[in-house]
């Protein structure tokens, strides 16, 4: 159980002693009954409402973000933009971190989440969560790069990756998937077969595709059922 005002301060939209005003005015009901005392006692799950509107309380929050090229997968920045800028002040407020990175020039899913564990679940070779990719490279992909991607490369600094897949489209295209994030990792993969990477896009994480209704620099808050299907492709290679 959570003190009310607290509660409302979680959502981002109030300071505490915005949320306290809001309770003495009134106008913040739970479960349908009006409260009118910030230390009132609530579960996490609770239904709360201001001025008749739903407030998501939830103490994790979790996004998928349409990353654009040219924006840092950070927190902060003194001097360039961040996934961060392109949230609105009050999810801001929220304590929210990127899930892993895509570079500077690497465009599409990107989760957001102040759930540390979760992050960690995702990011981790260990629980073997897949990461999809579309790329272009400089010459066309074939059956000798898909074998060596699922034999597990070396890269030019020693750096041994986990067995991945390479999938030619045809032309220039080609779909990866790996299940670690080394640094610049896809990029370096591709460039250790001699098919240096010219544009990547990162697609699906787990079973959980990009919305495509999303536009770059776009988001939006996950379904409940949709965290789980992050964790539901694990362990393909």
């Amino acid at each position: 159980m959570t003190r009310l005002d607290k509660l409302l301060a979680q959502s981002g939209l109030y300071s505490r002693s915005e949320a306290r005003d809001l309770i003495r005015a009134r106008r913040v009901s739970v479960g349908g009954e009006i409260a009118s005392k910030p230390e009132q006692k609530c579960a996490d799950s609770a239904e709360i409402r201001v001025d008749g509107e739903p407030v998501n309380c939830a103490r994790f929050r979790y996004f998928m973000l349409d990353k654009p090229a040219g924006v840092l997968s950070a927190t902060d920045d003194k001097s360039q933009s961040t996934v961060l800028d392109l949230l609105p002040a009050e999810l801001r407020r929220l304590g929210l971190f990127p899930v892993g990175r895509l570079d500077k020039d690497t465009t599409g899913f990107l989760l957001l989440t102040n759930d540390g564990e979760f992050a960690h679940r995702v990011i981790s070779p260990r629980y073997g969560v897949v990461k999809t990719y579309l790329a272009r490279t400089a010459a066309q992909t074939g059956p000798e790069d898909v074998r060596a991607f699922a034999e597990g490369l070396t890269l030019a600094d020693g750096t041994r990756c986990l067995p991945a897949v390479l999938e030619p489209l045809g032309g220039s295209r080609c779909r990866v998937l790996v299940s670690e994030g080394k640094y610049h990792q896809v990029k370096r993969m591709l460039a250790a077969v001699g098919k240096p990477c010219l544009e990547l896009r990162r697609v699906k994480i787990g079973a959980l595709e990009l919305d495509p209704a999303l536009h770059p620099g776009g988001f939006r808050e996950l379904r409940q059922f949709e965290t789980g299907l992050i964790f539901g492709s694990s362990q393909c290679f």
